[in-house]
């Protein structure tokens, strides 16, 4: 079987006119980014705001494991295969950091023949989206320094400066850092720190904005430091909006491009889940509603980060109301839960999946909290047999969800026409029984304990020192009413990513949380979770090279 990189290299694709064609996008409406990416312009968008929203599916998954799920390449299989049963389907999928590109993960495009392509280009620079984001995120940073430098008119305590720098590549090196050292015309010796830019609020911003006036008011609302008298001080009052606003002004519109079988696809915006909310962007999700018919989303790593926080934090700010969600999995992972190791998950193991199932399970009964109609997927391996798959099926059905088999690694559009099947009837149900799972106006304390006992199963939460103290802060400012976004482990329900399967007898541990007030969420970091990645001892940047013609080799 050829590798991912070289059936994208292989394909023959449509110019992105196109494409755009297919959805009654002329040339006028796009700017374009080359022959095969191309910008949606913002008289376009405002063209189809009074069209009728289609149909929104979210793909989300079971706890991510070595053995691999394949959630994203399901969202694009799945639209193929809308396509192929001559439904009118759109992709709004979030784009790769370059922090997995080199690291652990990989790209991500998707795989085998459910890919969106140019994959080497989307994996890379792009259209310049994150490099963006990067440059208004620390030219906040440094016009913040450079407000005390220059007499620090709001009377900034240094020592309470939160903003924090970002880039995107993964470099443990520089998530605790001294900034100012030299003359005195270098600037204040302080800590400082370095987040990946898909864990800036910057992104968050971009993700959640309506449009750029919602943007810039955004932008303005960040919170930066607080003052000698402990009030905030943002990015409005260091007079950074506008500049900000400029860095983003093409961000922010959502770019277009197409799969390996030329069905189009949104991809725009990028936090990660685990750290941030893990959803694409707003405007990407509401322009599909009104481009298509249905509409295929997803969100970052397992259910309990992605979904939770697509439901909590994106469907509430932008009053989205989801008509299914595709649960992901695969037999092998599904067995890694049980207790196999990775390198015997080819052998059949019937107790083992009956043991390691509980996770499927939980997300299941996460996703129905919601009121979400559920359709589960196996991403189908060959190694997986019969009975194998007869057990996940029948443990589906017996749980009230409908249950279908993805080959869309292996066959594209063709492999996921039983899912889409499956979606199309979950869909017909009625979906008016979406609701976010607490409300806002309970406490910081309250939202955090809903999550951590009603999703991830935790007995309760305790709280450090210092958490507790920040809390109180936060709600004394008038923080209280927001929703809380979770930075946790992806791998595990708790906060230690070696309790696998359905943990039970835990609690999730708060080290500290602090204020997204742009984003509109409060940030609660559980566990060692880290907002800035480091390399692993054979990171993917090894294998990555461009050969004599120019071709990029081993992204993937």
């Amino acid at each position: 079987m050829k590798t991912d990189i070289e059936i994208a290299q292989e394909a023959v694709m449509l110019p992105i006119k196109e494409v755009a064609a297919k959805l009654d996008i002329s040339e006028d409406d796009l700017e374009l980014y080359g022959k095969y990416k191309a910008k949606l312009s913002d008289s376009y968008l405002k063209k189809i705001n009074s069209n009728k929203d289609g149909k929104l599916i979210l793909v989300t998954a079971i706890n991510p494991t070595p053995a691999g799920e394949g959630k994203t390449t399901t969202s694009i299989g799945l639209a193929q295969a809308f396509a192929k049963l001559d439904k009118k389907a759109i992709l709004a999928l979030r784009e790769p950091s370059l922090g997995p590109c080199f690291g652990i993960k990989g790209g991500a495009a998707g795989g085998g023949y459910s890919q969106v392509v140019p994959m080497e280009e989307l994996n890379l620079h792009f259209t310049g989206d994150f490099h963006a984001v990067t440059a208004a995120n620390n030219l906040l940073a440094a016009m913040l320094d450079n407000h005390i430098q220059q007499g620090n008119e709001k009377r900034i305590d240094t020592r309470a400066v939160i903003w924090k720098r970002c880039v995107d590549i993964n470099d443990r090196a520089l998530r605790n850092i001294v900034v100012g050292l030299g003359e005195k015309t270098d600037g204040f010796v302080r800590e400082d720190h370095f987040v990946i830019t898909v864990a800036s609020e910057i992104m968050a911003v971009l993700c959640l904005a309506s449009d750029l006036k919602d943007l810039k008011e955004r932008l303005s609302r960040i919170v930066v430091a607080y003052d000698l008298d402990g009030n905030p001080v943002t990015a409005s009052d260091i007079k950074a909006v506008g500049a900000m606003t400029a860095l983003l002004k093409d961000a922010i519109k959502p770019n277009l491009i197409q799969t390996l079988e030329h069905t189009p696809a949104l991809v725009h915006g990028g936090p990660f889940a685990n750290i941030a909310h893990g959803c694409n962007s707003v405007i990407a999700t509401k322009a599909a509603l009104k481009m298509a018919d249905y509409v295929i989303t997803e969100a970052g790593f397992g259910a309990d980060l992605g979904a939770e926080k697509f439901f909590d934090i994106k469907c509430r700010s932008a009053s989205l109301k989801p008509g299914a969600a595709v649960l992901v999995a695969t037999v092998r992972a599904l067995k890694y839960n049980g207790g196999v190791s990775k390198e015997n998950l080819g052998n059949e193991d019937l107790e083992a999946l009956k043991k390691g199932i509980v996770n499927l399970e939980k997300h299941i009964e996460n996703i129905k909290l919601y009121g979400v109609p559920v359709v589960v997927t196996l991403n189908r391996f060959s190694s997986d047999t019969d009975a194998e798959l007869d057990l996940v099926k029948k443990f589906c059905e017996d749980r009230g969800c409908r249950f279908a088999l993805s080959q869309v690694w292996e066959h594209g559009g063709d492999g996921g026409k039983e899912l889409a099947l499956k979606v199309l009837e979950a869909l017909d149900e009625n979906s008016d029984d979406f609701k976010p799972l607490y409300d806002t106006g309970l406490t910081i304390k309250e939202k955090i304990s809903t999550i951590a006992t009603k999703v991830y199963g935790a007995d309760g939460v305790s709280y450090s020192t210092k958490a507790l103290k920040q809390m109180g802060e936060l709600e004394k400012l008038g923080y209280g009413n927001l929703p809380v976004c979770i930075a946790k482990t992806q791998y595990s329900l708790s906060d230690d990513q070696t309790l696998l399967g359905r943990p039970s007898g835990f609690e999730i541990n708060v080290r500290e949380m602090y204020v997204s007030a742009g984003a509109g969420f409060v940030v609660v970091v559980t566990g060692n979770i880290m907002t800035m990645p480091g390399l692993s001892k054979n990171p993917a940047a090894y294998s990555i090279d461009v050969d004599d013609s120019g071709k990029i080799v081993g992204l993937f």
